[in-house]
């Protein structure tokens, strides 16, 4: 991993600050008269307004979350099914957590399966995070899985002979569902030593539709917000 550091504004910056200093600092990724991978979620919907300013130089979009989607398309930028794209210069997406080698955890939005698909198109996955994201050990969140409503009981007993603790994720008072039709169950209490054997061995479980484990698509380049600016790790 090596690092490089642009500095930030004198004054404090808000941790909404930081979002939008490191979805401003990814425009620097995107490919003029290219279609650009967008992922979902807070930091995410940072970059999409940074990327509204340049609307005019590339194709569109493709991407991950049906709420992206209508952020994007309110912003004037169009987007492509998947299906109708070959391949993706670049994805731009945040993370829950991000460890020294560029492997991730996500899902924290419930996107993670869509997301999947999306980094797996692309040639470069570039993450922004704020600095709270990058860790030693992925685990300290909670690990979203999503899996087909039937399986779920089994699954979460599967994890909890691995040590972890599996809870269906709730939405007023019912199980969440996912743009896919699906649920999703958060595990915690795992230490994720070795990312690319766990994200094989779980995405084999049956009734498994995604591990938000990234390690077969993880990140080449992670631009971190910190109060000294924005630091740029690439793997």
């Amino acid at each position: 991993m090596t690092t490089s550091q642009t500095p930030a504004p004198a004054n404090v910056l808000s941790q909404d600050e930081l979002k939008t200093l490191v979805g401003q600092a990814a425009l620097q990724y995107v490919v003029p008269g290219e279609i650009v991978g967008v992922g979902t979620g807070s930091t995410v919907n940072k970059f999409i307004d940074a990327l509204a300013t340049i609307k005019d130089q590339i194709k569109g979009a493709v991407s991950s979350s049906v709420a992206s989607t209508e952020r994007l398309q309110a912003l004037g930028i169009p987007v492509f099914d998947s299906n109708a794209v070959d391949r993706l210069s670049v994805y731009i997406d945040g993370a829950d957590e991000i460890d020294g080698a560029g492997n991730m955890v996500k899902g924290g939005g419930a996107a993670l399966t869509r997301e999947k698909i999306v980094a797996a198109q692309s040639a470069k996955f570039v993450c922004i995070a704020d600095e709270s994201k990058l860790v030693q050990t992925l685990g300290k969140f909670p690990l979203p899985v999503e899996v087909i409503p039937m399986a779920t009981q089994r699954i979460i007993a599967q994890f909890a002979a691995k040590g972890g603790v599996g809870k269906v994720r709730l939405k007023d008072g019912k199980p969440l569902v996912t743009d896919n039709g699906q649920y999703i169950v958060d595990v915690t209490g795992l230490q994720i030593t070795d990312p690319l054997a766990f994200e094989a061995e779980v995405s084999q479980w049956p009734g498994v539709v995604t591990v938000g484990v990234f390690a077969y698509q993880r990140a080449q380049v992670c631009l971190l917000g910190t109060a000294s600016g924005v630091k740029t790790l690439t793997f």
